[in-house]
């Protein structure tokens, strides 16, 4: 990575440039069976799409705060990098009663009904699926981000030095997450090609840095897994064997 990368989006942007065919998110559900890779380049044209909708379609601009009520997930990831793109707040289980738009999985669809501007609901079902029949006061995300472009460019300079990220009661800058996700790759002795393995939930700091943030800052990939108690040692260990991990959070 480049030392003059200050944000999420500049971590993506570097990745991109340097190795766009290598991996960097591989998901994995153990309730569903489902299993999803997202090299460099699928996401991010993930993340230009959302931040293409983010800024268009929902009129966000820099300053705003995203209560993303999203599980581990790799569209989460996705909204992540996506927000510091535009120099959104990402406010990771935020209230959406103080938020300019939320972002919500099928399970917190009541709770982000509080929220009085734009509100997205996504399915998280498999091969990023639409939802069987739309949640009244919602846009389905699968439905909207497909049309969006597949390049981005902000309308305004985002500022490392604002706000980026909200988990947890720890607020951070875009600067502060790329010095503290490059600060637990060299922890975990991340390095380029690297896989990190992460069954952490993303409601707090550890869970959003090791299973993005920091195989991000640090050139490596993260095996991101939602579920995993319902693994076995057998089949942990046949999976860290199949994926070559060589470090784990969990």
């Amino acid at each position: 990575m480049n030392a003059t990368d200050r944000t999420p989006a500049d971590l993506l942007r570097s990745a991109l440039d340097a190795d766009p065919g290598r991996p960097l998110v591989t998901f994995y559900d153990d309730a569903t069976g489902e299993r999803v890779e997202l090299s460099v380049a699928t996401f991010a044209n993930w993340v230009a799409k959302t931040a293409n909708l983010l800024q268009d379609d929902l009129a966000a601009a820099p300053g705003d705060r995203a209560a993303l009520l999203l599980p581990a997930h790799w569209q989460t990831a996705v909204w992540l990098v996506a927000c510091s793109s535009v120099g959104v707040v990402a406010d990771v289980g935020g209230d959406p009663a103080t938020a300019d738009l939320v972002v919500s999985g099928p399970e917190t669809l009541e709770e982000a009904r509080a929220c009085s501007g734009e509100r997205i609901a996504l399915a998280l079902r498999p091969l990023g699926g639409r939802f069987p029949q739309l949640p009244q006061g919602f846009a389905d995300y699968a439905m909207e981000v497909p049309s969006q472009g597949d390049r981005f460019a902000p309308y305004s300079p985002v500022d490392p030095d604002r706000p980026a990220l909200a988990v947890g009661g720890l607020e951070l800058t875009g600067a502060g997450v790329v010095e503290r996700a490059h600060a637990d790759a060299d922890a975990r002795g991340l390095g380029p090609g690297s896989r990190l393995l992460s069954g952490l939930p993303y409601d707090g700091w550890e869970g959003l840095s090791y299973g993005l943030y920091a195989p991000l800052a640090s050139g490596g990939s993260v095996v991101l897994c939602r579920h995993l108690d319902r693994l076995d040692e057998d089949g942990l260990a046949k999976r860290k064997e199949s994926e070559r991990v060589i470090a784990t959070a969990s």
